[in-house]
């Protein structure tokens, strides 16, 4: 049985979230509010909404969680060419927060992998870009010739970013965008991009579950961390996917 929030309801402990032999595993409380204060008491406890259209609020704890250290993303042989080429291609051009409404009604549309329609309902879309405008909703975006043709967009507590959702219009426009949170992370002391649930395409960019008490002991180390001041990206920082782990020892092309 879960908890049903009122409005200063706080959260239950997530070890009460229902388990994986369940038919909703992960899912914790149920009702609330959206507001700013309610979504940053929930990413900084690693719980986030996640509901369709006509459902209340749910909010979810899943175990174990799927998170990608920043320093174990694969970059591939044929996604490392893929960013040298749209690096050299003029009229291209990788950006922070230029269109997040762009971004994430793009989220939206695309539905999470193995579900039909989108979680991105009406009410996420308006409370996460009210978040935006407070400055803790970031959106990373690939530009070719003056279209968004790719990005994703998700939520930054301290020293922490929790990935929401990414798009793409065009081949690896959505991996050329991860690979700058990559990046971004990394020039700004940001170790962990939760990712939430376990998929195989996660898998395949880096991405490991963590148990529960790891996860959370993680967030407790970095949400009072001071959050990066500066939200832009420098192409200088495409240096340093040098770091990333790879199936091929070629250094990366600039």
């Amino acid at each position: 049985m879960i908890d049903w929030l009122q409005a200063h309801t706080p959260f239950p402990d997530t070890h009460r979230a229902l388990g994986p032999d369940t038919d909703a595993p992960g899912l914790l409380a149920a009702g609330g509010e959206l507001s700013i204060e309610r979504l940053q008491a929930a990413y900084r406890r690693g719980i986030f909404p996640w509901f369709g259209p006509g459902q209340p609020v749910m909010w979810w704890s899943p175990a174990p969680r799927m998170v990608l250290p920043v320093s174990q993303f694969k970059l591939s042989r044929s996604l490392r060419k893929t960013i040298a080429r749209f690096r050299r291609t003029p009229d291209t051009e990788l950006r922070i927060d230029h269109d997040f409404p762009a971004v994430i009604r793009a989220c939206a549309d695309k539905p999470r992998e193995g579900q039909d329609g989108t979680w991105i309902v009406p009410p996420i879309q308006e409370a996460y870009a009210h978040w935006h405008r407070a400055g803790q909703v970031h959106s990373f975006e690939t530009w070719i010739d003056g279209e968004l043709v790719g990005g994703l967009y998700g939520v930054n507590v301290g020293r922490m970013f929790f990935g929401e959702s990414m798009f793409a219009h065009r081949t690896d426009a959505s991996k050329i965008a991860l690979a700058a949170l990559v990046c971004f992370c990394r020039a700004n002391g940001i170790d962990v991009i939760d990712c939430q649930q376990q998929t195989e395409h996660l898998a395949s960019l880096g991405a490991v579950p963590w148990s529960r008490e790891r996860f959370e002991a993680h967030l407790k180390q970095v949400v009072d961390q001071p959050r990066p001041a500066v939200w832009a990206y420098d192409d200088s920082l495409w240096a340093l996917l040098a770091q990333a782990s790879s199936s091929s020892p070629e250094p990366f092309e600039s």
